[in-house]
């Protein structure tokens, strides 16, 4: 039997917008039932805090629950790939922070391609960490401190809180910024670096903004610089790292959502819809600015360059400097 080729084309079409059409009426309705949050991380976190607001906040919002699910485990590649293996219907989403970039490229066999595998519903929030010293040591500025460490190569310790997390590729970055020469000790977590560095064990060590300014305000810690881009509202009077002597230098820990690859662009604008709304009212913004985070709300395009240029910049300190067993 013949058939038409243009009549093929025609089928073809027709099956292509139709499912177009019924995506974006889909859409316009999502969701229709509890969608599933997935975080690798246990609770308690930062990540669990954030995503478990916006969880809420949905759930009031859309009249559907947005069910948190925990999975720590493995630099939180665990949840990562769970979420990845999901339908991509919209109905399950990964809340990803900065390991989602920087977990997958200190294994030789990742399950997952942060850029490849996931499609980007929206960047919510960034925040600094505080560069604190040890009031004994006697310099007041990040560029003093710069020239201190010149003038000790070797001697000076610097903790941060994890093997290959982002504490420990920021330091790596910020030796190789500064061209200088510290020690970076690794804690397991911020806390036991902190009270290495109330002994003076360590002479200074990135920490969360907010749980290390009351010791700022105390004087048992000295804030040398934050590390974004900007200044950070809570320390107005703190430089950042970039104007102190590294130019281009811009560490954050950021928290966005992201879904499975191939989940219909409808559902993804319609969530990132969702989720600007929910970040941008004022109780909202409240709630995650005494967190120390700057609240954002990207388009789904902005945080695709956001995934993609962190995995770039983390895999070449990765690769170059051999931390997690992978080196040039």
């Amino acid at each position: 039997m013949h058939i038409n080729p243009i009549r093929l084309v025609y089928l073809a079409l027709v099956a292509v917008l139709g499912g177009a059409v019924s995506w974006h009426a889909a859409a316009a309705s999502f969701p229709e039932k509890p969608v599933r949050v997935i975080i690798g991380f246990a609770p308690g976190g930062a990540t669990d805090i954030q995503a478990r607001l916006f969880a809420q906040k949905l759930s009031d919002d859309t009249g559907q629950t947005f069910v948190v699910d925990n999975r720590p485990g493995a630099g939180s590649m665990i949840g990562a790939n769970l979420a990845r293996e999901a339908t991509p219907d919209g109905y399950t989403l990964l809340a990803a922070t900065t390991s989602f970039t920087i977990a997958p490229q200190l294994q030789k066999r990742a399950p997952y391609d942060p850029a490849r595998d996931f499609a980007p519903v929206a960047l919510m929030t960034k925040a600094p960490y505080l560069l604190v010293s040890n009031p004994k040591v006697p310099v007041k500025s990040m560029k003093e401190y710069i020239a201190y460490i010149r003038s000790s190569p070797g001697k000076i310790n610097h903790g941060v809180s994890g093997f290959g997390s982002l504490q420990h590729l920021g330091s790596v970055w910020l030796q190789e910024g500064t061209s200088t020469n510290f020690t970076i000790i690794t804690f397991k977590g911020t806390g036991p670096a902190l009270l290495s560095l109330f002994g003076n064990e360590i002479q200074s060590a990135f920490a969360n903004p907010v749980s290390s300014a009351q010791y700022v305000k105390s004087g048992r810690l000295r804030a040398l610089a934050v590390t974004t881009g900007e200044r950070a509202k809570a320390f107005p009077d703190v430089p950042t790292i970039a104007e102190s002597g590294v130019p281009g230098y811009d560490l954050n820990t950021w928290h966005g959502w992201v879904a499975p690859k191939d989940t219909p662009k409808a559902i993804i604008a319609r969530l990132n819809s969702l989720m600007v709304k929910v970040a941008r009212e004022p109780d909202m913004e409240r709630k995650l600015e005494a967190t120390g985070a700057l609240v954002l709300g990207s388009s789904p395009a902005q945080f695709a360059k956001v995934i993609a240029g962190d995995s770039a910049r983390y895999g070449r300190i990765i690769k170059r400097t051999g931390i997690g067993g992978k080196k040039k």
